[in-house]
């Protein structure tokens, strides 16, 4: 199996309240869903319909069990899902306050660490990391060891110069402060990623601890001097700029009612993979993610609530945004199955 998408790193349980707008000690009852920020963003790519899959270990536990049967469920690729034994599958329980734009996270089985980062990098499977049309990793799993080396030898059998047309390597820049001993550790992880690295999407703190405080486009020409050919800044509510060494985009944000933060950049990633891969115009492929990502924070769930391309093209109609692939014109209405 070829990958159109292939992803690294973290997966969890997670437990999320269906008590909105209380404190987690105040939640009577939760639901249980896949989560991960990477096997997410393979979830939102299966939802489009890609070939995807996801490198990452759980504990040899029911929750484990859980995490392959979801994926199953998902679609996604598990062959590259491993346990280890010494470890429990980690969990992740957050409180859902949309009233004060609230979501803390609250990780338990991560202490010392968790399975995600005992990925060892003679088990990788490097074929299939170089063959897929996108790989996709994260700075989260450059945080400890053994997962740091494992990561950086994927990117090296990987290379930059070494990639097809129509390949591309993402790095989310996903930094997570309780997972570092400090921003500057980080950083220095980062740089030696970045050479590998077609692609890096982070918002404006991310990017700041990965090339230094700036503007969104002076993050954006630092990480192009880097040697990525496409910088992806998150700009908040302003929408979500990209920028090449000959283009600058900027997507407007998509206004939905949010319930649920969490999940909505994973989504944004998977849909972002899915226009990459379609060939569509960089502005396309920004709308598309944009509309995606607003998707699911409208929404309570992370994997679960991943939206299918229709949901995502019908959004964009709704609100007179362009569609890619087609050119809307008055009266038109997209009809179920449309779109592919």
């Amino acid at each position: 199996m070829t990958h159109e998408l292939l992803t690294i790193g973290r997966i969890s349980v997670d437990i999320y309240p269906n008590d909105i707008g209380v404190d987690l000690e105040d939640v009577q009852s939760f639901g249980k869903y896949l989560g991960g920020s990477p096997s997410n963003v393979a979830v939102a790519a299966a939802r489009h319909g890609r070939r995807a899959g996801v490198i990452t270990r759980t504990g040899d536990d029911a929750f484990g069990r859980y995490l392959h049967r979801e994926l199953h469920k998902f679609n996604v690729d598990d062959s590259f899902v491993l346990p280890v034994k010494a470890y429990p599958t980690a969990v992740t329980f957050c409180a859902i306050k949309p009233a004060t734009d609230e979501f803390p996270l609250y990780f338990y089985g991560r202490t010392p660490t968790a399975p995600d980062l005992q990925i060892q990098a003679e088990e990788l499977h490097l074929e299939a990391i170089r063959e897929a049309g996108i790989f996709w990793s994260t700075v989260t799993g450059l945080c400890q060891e053994p997962s740091r080396t494992a990561h950086l030898a994927a990117h090296e059998a990987r290379p930059r110069i070494g990639l097809k047309e129509g390949q591309f390597t993402i790095l989310d820049l996903d930094y997570r402060p309780m997972f570092w001993a400090s921003e500057e550790e980080a950083r220095a992880e980062v740089a030696k990623i970045l050479p590998h690295v077609t692609v890096a999407i982070g918002n404006d703190k991310e990017c700041a601890v990965a090339v230094g405080e700036g503007t969104p486009d002076e993050q954006a020409d630092r990480l192009l001097d880097a040697g990525v050919e496409i910088a992806v800044v998150k700009l908040g509510p302003e929408g979500v700029m990209a920028k090449t060494r000959t283009e600058r985009v900027v997507s407007a944000p998509v206004p939905v009612q949010t319930l649920n933060g969490l999940g909505a950049g994973d989504s944004f990633g998977g849909a972002f993979c899915h226009g990459l891969l379609s060939g569509w115009p960089l502005a396309q492929v920004l709308d598309f993610a944009n509309a995606a990502g607003a998707i699911v924070a409208s929404r309570l769930s992370c994997a679960d609530a991943m939206p299918t391309p229709d949901e995502v093209t019908s959004l964009l109609a709704e609100r007179g945004r362009p569609v890619p692939g087609i050119t809307l014109t008055e009266g038109v209405t997209l009809t179920e199955g449309a779109i592919r």
